[in-house]
């Protein structure tokens, strides 16, 4: 075969089996399906951060000495990774593209955070509230009351509330601007099974992310010092009704039953944070990270088909304690891939080729880079003197020393 032509074929195989691995950001499971419809993944999924990734079923490579994986696993996808290397040592359907409920809070976190200091403060008016979903989560933001940005951080990470969310997308510049910016920043980490429609992770046509995703969002949110403080907090006090000194406060707690606990549930050594959801499509949702033995781990867990009781927490720990127990003893089966503006930095974790536009479909990561200078919707270009240079309305940290050394030091104790 002359050589042009045998190069030319070559392309074409590489690029369809890239198209193939990067299928569009819907649900494969749509809204309204039941539990009992046996949904099953679909057989090619995105392979980033490693072929076996992209294959269904459960995906282990089990060395001399390492436990095997528990056997009341029930979720339709989860995944097990060390927080600081990267590394995944096991994981099932993590590409599986399922409504995350509340997790995709983490995302928002991650977007949003960074951006509205924390002493600011906020007269939230009945507007704000009027678009926030019918049996949402709340922790009770009211109209005509003043809010700071810290007190509806905690309204967001330890109730989850959305209404506490759609106060601070208002801050943040609208609804709208928050959505594209969390899929813009969805893109910069390559979660591009995530599509966000709502910021607070209600159920929503099209609104889908991963195990995979969840994970590397989590891990990115954890680069954060006012996340993990969020994230670790069991209880606070949050303001409720009257002015000044006559206010009210009333105390909430972490929805995360494995930081605070439930009946027949005792919080799990070592948890420090990240988030929890539930919803009727997504079923129960849940990303944890705990410390153990000088060793971080990432969990996360989507719709465990289970009548046991806190059926997500119980598959979380039970993963948890795998790894801890099996660390050193597997062959990875993949790796969290680094941010897209962190690579080359001397760690692995390789981009895709392509990135997915906000509808499903694939543009060139060339074209992508000049939409993203042009249109301000930023992510970090440059770096100073060792500073990140922040540029346009969205303002993504990105730390090229990725993952931040010694994360386990940095951890709250629990």
């Amino acid at each position: 075969m002359p050589a042009m032509k045998k190069t030319v074929l070559t392309v074409v195989c590489a690029s369809l089996m890239t198209m193939s691995a990067l299928t569009p950001a819907v649900a494969d499971d749509k809204p309204g399906k039941k539990k009992d419809d046996k949904a099953k993944p679909p057989a090619n999924m995105s392979t980033v951060g490693g072929a076996q990734l992209g294959k269904a079923g459960t995906q282990v490579n089990l060395g001399p000495g390492a436990p095997v994986l528990p056997k009341e696993l029930s979720g339709r996808s989860w995944i097990v990774a060390d927080a600081e290397s990267g590394e995944v040592l096991a994981a099932h359907n993590a590409h599986w593209r399922l409504p995350p409920a509340s997790t995709l809070k983490m995302l928002f976190a991650d977007t949003v955070l960074p951006t509205l200091p924390k002493d600011q403060v906020y007269k939230v008016k009945d507007s704000d509230l009027a678009d926030v979903g019918a049996g949402s989560s709340l922790v009770g933001v009211k109209e005509d009351h003043t809010y700071s940005v810290h007190d509806l951080w905690l309204g967001v990470f330890l109730r989850s509330g959305n209404d506490a969310v759609h106060v601070l997308s208002k801050m943040y510049g609208g609804v709208p601007k928050t959505v594209a910016d969390m899929n813009a920043h969805a893109e910069e980490l390559q979660a591009l099974d995530t599509h966000v429609v709502s910021p607070d992770g209600y159920d929503a046509e099209g609104q889908v992310s991963s195990a995979y995703d969840l994970t590397l969002i989590a891990r990115s949110g954890l680069q954060k010092a006012d996340f993990r403080e969020y994230a670790a907090t069991a209880t606070a006090d949050f303001p409720g009704e009257g002015k000044g000194k006559k206010r009210e406060t009333f105390e909430i707690q972490n929805t995360n039953r494995l930081l605070t606990g439930d009946y027949g549930l005792n919080p799990y050594k070592g948890i420090a944070g990240v988030k929890n959801g539930n919803t009727t499509h997504a079923g129960a949702t849940f990303t944890g990270v705990a410390e153990r033995d000088n060793k971080v781990l990432l969990v996360t867990v989507m719709n465990p088909d289970s009548d046991e009781q806190n059926a997500v927490y119980q598959e979380t720990a039970r993963l948890l304690d795998w790894g801890f127990k099996a660390a050193d003893k597997v062959t990875p089966v993949g790796e969290l891939v680094r941010p897209r503006s962190a690579e080359g930095s001397g760690s692995s974790g390789a981009a895709a080729p392509e990135k997915q536009k906000s509808d499903g479909s694939l543009k060139n990561t060339e074209h992508a880079a000049a939409e993203q200078g042009s249109s301000g919707v930023g992510i970090a270009l440059a770096i100073t003197g060792g500073v990140l240079l922040l540029i346009g309305a969205g303002v993504f940290v990105v730390n090229r020393r990725w993952p931040l050394p010694d994360l386990v030091r940095k951890l709250p104790r629990r």
